[in-house]
């Protein structure tokens, strides 16, 4: 029997891109075939999953555009339509699950038109405008926290918690207990947070780092992501703390980062709560303020709440303001592990195998029973 292929839908972005590729790993383990649908932005997974192939869809977003934009948009997103029914007649995929993101729409509309089973995973805590107008007709939800807002429009019996998807080598990191900093040990303060991020905090942090008390400010060992045009008043403000810290447009290693980190400065998009409660590491999380329907915010609240970390609204940041939180944090290392613990406590590590079984559940029968027996 020849294996079911699926069909993936996702906006280009990080966010939703990366837990469609932790997707795409559990079905191929799996022995199913899968393709990626997205837009131009989507650069599909690449080199490391060669076998899936990639579709561009034409799409674009409609929220907070002008008039004429949000027309030449709704046209785009016509178009694509289109280009998805041809797809899917091509493909004959046997589900089609949206990761969110404009792009997902005309794939996941031609696939409800024509009776495909679909499934939908939000990332966020405050479910995307894409999800919201495909949930009425999805088969199934999956969602990434125990409580999101929109989600009850989707009947309970259709909505189910996997967690939101991590590549393997951040969720790796669990398996080795958090290690507090020891009295008179190095601490470990990782910031990142993507290009607006890294442009708040370039000045922020150092200036915060300046006001903490002398004896924990040398203790610091810091790696920061900064704009490439920030490093230098980065640098300089660091050096006139006679501090030597890492700083970086970019940090390759991430996950090795993150498994070293006693704590760290980020923003609070989806894919960053993932890991860290995948890792099980505490931050102190700055909202992008302008975020779609401010899901950053609820993102941070939802791991604020378990104790797993610190909100610090980005109206409220301040150096002072950051100061003191650091200070609190990073001077007393039971609370830092007692809210690693907290975090880790939201992290669902399998969650790609939860949303996989998703997947499985909507095939038809016969498919279900080759899988199940091995026969593909």
């Amino acid at each position: 029997m020849i294996a079911p292929r699926i069909l993936l839908a996702a906006g280009g972005t990080g966010g939703h891109m990366f837990p469609a590729e932790a997707l795409a790993r559990a079905l191929l383990a799996r022995g199913l075939q899968v393709d990626l649908a997205t837009d131009e932005r989507g650069g599909g997974f690449g080199d490391r999953l060669p076998q899936v192939k990639v579709h561009r869809i034409a799409s674009g977003g409609v929220a907070g555009k002008g008039l004429v934009a949000r027309l030449r948009n709704f046209a785009r997103l016509g178009l694509g339509y289109m280009q998805s029914r041809t797809l899917l007649r091509r493909l004959n995929p046997a589900v089609v699950v949206g990761f969110g993101g404009y792009p997902s729409i005309p794939p996941l509309a031609a696939a409800q038109r024509n009776n495909v089973p679909t499934l939908l995973h939000e990332q966020n805590a405050v479910m995307g405008r894409a999800n919201r107008f495909l949930a009425p007709r999805a088969k199934r939800l999956a969602l990434s926290f125990d409580q999101v807002q929109f989600a009850d429009a989707v009947p309970a019996d259709r909505r189910t918690v996997t967690g939101n998807p991590v590549r393997p080598d951040i969720s790796a990191i669990a398996d080795a207990p958090y290690a507090e900093p020891r009295a008179g040990e190095k601490v470990r303060l990782f910031v990142m947070g993507g290009s607006l991020g890294a442009r708040v905090f370039g000045k922020a942090v150092p200036e915060a780092v300046a006001l903490l008390h002398e004896d924990l400010r040398r203790r610091l060992a810091i790696a920061q992501q900064a704009r490439a045009e920030d490093l230098a008043g980065a640098e300089q403000a660091y050096r006139a703390l006679d501090l030597t810290v890492e700083l970086k447009p970019f940090f390759e290693d991430v996950p090795e980062r993150l498994r070293q980190a006693h704590l760290l400065v980020t923003r609070a998009g989806a894919s960053t709560l993932a890991e860290l409660t995948a890792a099980g590491r505490p931050a102190v999380m700055v909202p992008l303020p302008n975020s779609i329907d401010d899901h950053q915010m609820a993102n941070a609240r939802s791991l604020v709440s378990a104790g797993g970390g610190w909100l610090l609204p980005e109206s409220s940041l301040s150096p002072a303001a950051l100061a003191k939180i650091l200070e609190e944090a990073l001077a007393e290392p039971a609370r830092l592990a007692r809210a690693a613990a907290a975090a880790k406590s939201l992290g669902r590590r399998d969650a790609a195998d939860r949303l996989a079984d998703l997947v499985i559940d909507l095939l038809p029968q016969d498919a279900r029973a080759a899988l199940q027996g091995g026969t593909h």
